[in-house]
């Protein structure tokens, strides 16, 4: 007698028939393609005892990734953050204040001195006597050179034998003048007396033409002692220039000659001494830049050095400016006059000299230094950073353009320059505001116009530290 079989007891269409014939698959519970092997049964209790599979977000391993996305995102911001505070730029700055200006033009020149006179000598002739020297003072009418006075003494006596000879001349010829008249008045008495008849026309008129010739020889006589006593005079001024004298109070500069020496002038006098007046009053010769004369006027005070003293500062005053211009390597220039005190003596003729003229003066004004003129901010990194969070900083993005630039074009207007100020805070951006600017010393410059008050910090520099 044999036994049913379980599945032949459970009616037909049964859950357990169902179970019998259904795949492993198919079976709530079930692993995902789990098959059963072809030709073996599978126990539906096995089946039903497996656990049922969990929902998605029920999964522990889903937490797990997302917990490390938010501590992933987490310490990329703070990276970024602190990337952003080392990379924040730091300014310099400084206060507007009030303050005075000076404007100065600076040219080179060399000290000259007020009145140069060449002494030379007009005759030739031999030294004799020099009787100063280099930096010695002269007074007006004292012998400094003598010449060799023999030659010219020699020519003064011929000159008195020649003027001694045409007086006698003239005496011989004065006596015919007196000879020929009186022969002539005898004739003309007799001529009266006879009625005409003698003495004879012709005697007459030769008694006439002797005295006409008497009398030229006589004017003629007294010419040539006119003549010899302008050259006896010409001779003793020969001799008094060979004593040669100063022509005024001066100091001697220069000194070309020794006793001995042969002078020979007979094409250009010969320059002996070179003489300045009075040397406690000087002149400064400076060159003015073509650029820098319209600001050059009369009058106008002045400093300068010389190489001697580099830290004296001599005062001077310009006393001429050439409308002349001088050309050297296409630099065109004016030509200045200083006048200089110089009562202690401590500067010499032909001293180089650096001039600063002071053109223009400012006196309470308001001032700024010229790099807050030329200073213009650039984007750092912490600005990139605020602007585009963490996300943006990860992802490229379009070039943006400049948002500091443009608010400086706004700022600035026709005429106008922008300095760029920091407002007082922390977290405080720079700011543009419109200034007009007058006369520059080079450091500092004047302010005229614009919305720059005292105690705005202008922005100077700007420095971004490096990310770490």
């Amino acid at each position: 007698m044999t036994n049913p079989t379980p599945s032949a007891l459970e009616p037909k269409g049964s859950p357990a028939q169902a179970a019998a014939g259904a795949s492993p698959a198919s079976l709530p519970g079930a692993a995902p393609g789990a098959t059963a092997p072809p030709g073996e049964d599978v126990d539906p209790s096995t089946l039903l005892d497996e656990p049922l599979q969990r929902a998605w977000y029920r999964r522990p391993v889903v937490w797990s990734g997302a917990l490390l996305l938010v501590l992933a995102a987490g310490g990329i911001w703070y990276w970024q953050a602190k990337k952003a505070a080392n990379a924040a730029p730091s300014y310099s700055t400084q206060t507007v204040a009030r303050g005075n200006l000076t404007l100065t033009v600076t040219a080179n020149g060399t000290i000259q001195p007020t009145r140069t006179i060449s002494i030379g000598s007009e005759l030739s002739g031999t030294v004799l006597k020099v009787n100063v020297d280099v930096n010695d003072s002269i007074k007006k009418g004292q012998v400094l050179v003598v010449l060799d006075t023999s030659k010219l003494k020699d020519q003064i006596l011929r000159s008195k034998a020649t003027l001694s000879a045409a007086s006698s001349k003239v005496e011989q010829t004065q006596a015919t003048v007196s000879e020929a008249a009186a022969s002539l008045a005898r004739f003309e008495e007799v001529a009266q007396l006879s009625g005409g008849k003698v003495p004879s026309k012709a005697e007459l008129d030769t008694a006439r033409a002797t005295l006409k010739r008497a009398r030229a020889d006589a004017s003629s006589a007294q010419a040539g002692v006119r003549d010899a006593q302008a050259a006896l005079s010409t001779d003793q001024t020969n001799l008094s220039k060979a004593s040669i004298s100063a022509p005024a109070d001066d100091v001697v500069l220069t000194r070309t000659v020794d006793p001995g020496n042969a002078v020979a002038a007979s094409l250009q006098a010969v320059t002996l001494f070179t003489v300045a007046e009075d040397l406690a009053k000087l002149r400064l010769w400076v060159y003015v830049d073509e650029a820098d004369v319209g600001s050059v006027k009369v009058a106008q005070n002045a400093t300068f050095t010389v190489s001697a003293y580099p830290t004296r500062n001599f005062p001077a005053r310009i006393t001429r400016v050439g409308f002349g211009s001088t050309i050297t390597d296409n630099v065109v220039t004016y030509l200045t006059y200083l006048d200089v005190a110089n009562t202690d003596l401590s500067l010499r003729p032909g001293m180089t000299a650096t001039a600063s003229i002071i053109a223009s003066q400012r006196t309470d004004v308001l001032l700024v230094p010229n790099t807050a003129l030329r200073f213009t901010p650039t984007e750092s990194a912490a600005d990139v950073v605020a602007k585009g969070g963490v996300m943006s900083s990860l992802t490229p993005r379009m070039p943006r353009t400049n948002t500091r630039k443009s608010a400086a074009s706004e700022a600035s207007t026709a005429g106008a320059k922008q300095v760029w100020v920091l407002p007082e805070g922390d977290q405080a951006e720079p700011k543009a505001v419109a200034v007009t600017p007058g006369i520059s010393d080079g450091h500092m410059t004047e302010i005229t116009g614009g919305d720059l008050v005292v105690g705005m910090r202008v922005i100077t520099d700007q420095k971004i530290a490096a990310a770490k």
